[in-house]
């Protein structure tokens, strides 16, 4: 039976998740990138929700939640959402507003991959890659792990998409920022932000609508949902005054960038978690989180030499990888009644790495063949040298982010 109060807050919980790709991700990624970029840096991430809201309801939705479909590559059945009557529930929720929560998040799934390539990917070819990749890569993890796919059942906890989106698209960005190459300006990792301003407004946008993607996925008004929503914001908390205060400590200057970037470490890293965990494991969840989101950004990178712009595969990829296999450490069986190993299963364990190796290595793959057809259709996927040392604001979309 449809229950009112569980629907009225989903429908509210898909507007906060909607909120956070257009605005905060955009405003976000837009003021971390340099001036020449920031039209183009805007405009991947609106893109981007545009396509995959489209794509979702025609083909997308039906991969992953399609009834009677392939373990990986769904079903042909709710194509265009057919066979969806209006009435027909998800648990207490209508099924059409379960299509749209999960709608804006595979739209914020691929605009995080953006990320990654700002200011040298061809604006066409990152129309066809979103498009492919939403279809061919994010919905069948979206079966493979929350539907009726290859890994239903194997008892892995991602109550909000730590694997399915945050690791997923991390390792997809690094994986495009290798086979694209480093951007010709030198200086790379001095690079100044256009705008701290911006970027400081969009980490607080994706941060409120954060308790839509982690309290609303409980598709429940209830006391599991109210906990995600508390333990979703401690550890953004947590992992924002670790960034600083490592930061502070190392550089001797408390970074307020550093701050809103460790906030955003926290907040993936206890997405996975958010439904499992109490306020102790959340605290520690988040902690770490900004320790290992600083790591990845300011020491890994460095080391490994690759060209990650704003540091998708850091702060999404290397902190949703710690999220996940925190998440089979910290489960309180109080919460949701799922034990992870600190609460004696240590069992859980084994899913939790199964389940990340899989995405990782799915991703990997699907990225590239997708990367390399979408080469083939749009005749190279890097824009010419001069649009890349100019600018792609004024070279490309003849707009300009600031006079």
């Amino acid at each position: 039976m449809m229950n009112s109060g569980d629907t009225a807050w989903v429908l509210i919980a898909t507007a906060l998740v909607m909120l956070m790709t257009p605005a905060g991700l955009a405003l976000f990624y837009g003021g971390l990138s340099n001036k020449k970029n920031v039209m183009n840096t805007v405009g991947m991430s609106y893109v981007a929700f545009c396509l995959a809201t489209i794509v979702w309801v025609v083909a997308g939705y039906s991969i992953a939640f399609g009834p009677e479909g392939h373990p990986i590559f769904g079903s042909i059945k709710n194509l265009f959402l057919k066979n969806i009557p209006i009435d027909q529930l998800v648990g207490s929720i209508p099924e059409m507003l379960f299509v749209a929560f999960q709608g804006v998040f595979a739209a914020i799934a691929v605009a995080l991959v953006c990320g990654s390539v700002v200011g040298r990917l061809k604006f066409k070819s990152w129309i066809i890659f979103s498009i492919l990749w939403v279809l061919f890569v994010y919905a069948p993890l979206v079966r493979m792990i929350w539907g009726e796919g290859l890994l239903n059942g194997l008892g892995d906890l991602d109550f909000a998409g730590g694997t399915v989106i945050h690791i997923n698209a991390g390792v997809a960005g690094l994986l495009l920022s290798i086979l694209l190459g480093k951007r010709k300006e030198k200086n790379l990792f001095e690079a100044s932000p256009s705008s701290s301003k911006l970027t400081i407004l969009g980490s607080a946008l994706l941060w409120f609508g954060w308790f839509g993607f982690n309290a609303g996925s409980q598709l429940a008004a209830d006391g599991i949902a109210a906990n995600a929503l508390l333990v979703t914001n401690v550890a953004a908390c947590a992992g924002g005054l670790a960034w600083m205060a490592l930061e502070w400590y190392l550089k001797k200057k408390p970074s307020i960038l550093g701050l809103a970037s460790g906030a955003i470490s926290g907040l993936v890293g206890i997405t996975p978690a958010a439904g499992y965990v109490g306020i102790d494991g959340a605290l520690i969840i988040g902690l770490v989180s900004g320790l290992v989101g600083y790591y990845g950004v300011v020491h890994l990178k460095k080391a490994l030499n690759y060209d990650d712009t704003l540091d998708v595969f850091g702060i999404h990829g290397l902190v949703g990888i710690w999220g996940a296999l925190a998440t089979g450490l910290f489960a309180d069986p109080s919460i949701n009644g799922a034990a992870g190993l600190f609460y004696g299963n240590p069992y859980q364990m084994i899913p939790q790495i199964t389940v990340i190796l899989v995405t990782i290595i799915y991703s990997l793959t699907g990225t590239f063949i997708l990367y390399k057809i979408t080469g083939f259709l749009t005749r190279g996927t890097r824009v010419d040298e001069a649009t890349e040392l100019n600018g792609i604001d004024k070279a490309y979309h003849k707009e300009r982010s600031f006079s």
